[in-house]
């Protein structure tokens, strides 16, 4: 919590320790950021994107435009050594 209050990213002692035991739902870029200072490493050290499944775009008329654009899911990633 020092590390990232240093960094201008105020993390209650519940957030801190949600972001630490599970993949998080969300992340503003400013704690990413910090994060990443805080960790000497790049977000894609941290981030790992891939495409979960693809859907079909359904009018009310049952009419198919198109797929959707494809769903990704991200995890967050430790370093190695942490």
């Amino acid at each position: 919590m020092p590390l990232l209050a240093e960094r201008g990213v105020n993390l209650s002692r519940e957030e801190v320790f949600h972001l630490v035991t599970q993949p998080p739902q969300r992340m503003s870029m400013d704690t990413l950021a910090a994060l990443c200072d805080i960790l000497n490493c790049q977000p894609n050290e941290l981030i790992e994107v891939q495409v979960v499944n693809e859907e079909v775009r359904k009018t009310a008329g049952g009419e198919t435009p198109g797929p959707l654009p494809a769903v990704r899911r991200t995890s967050i990633r430790r370093p190695e050594g942490l």
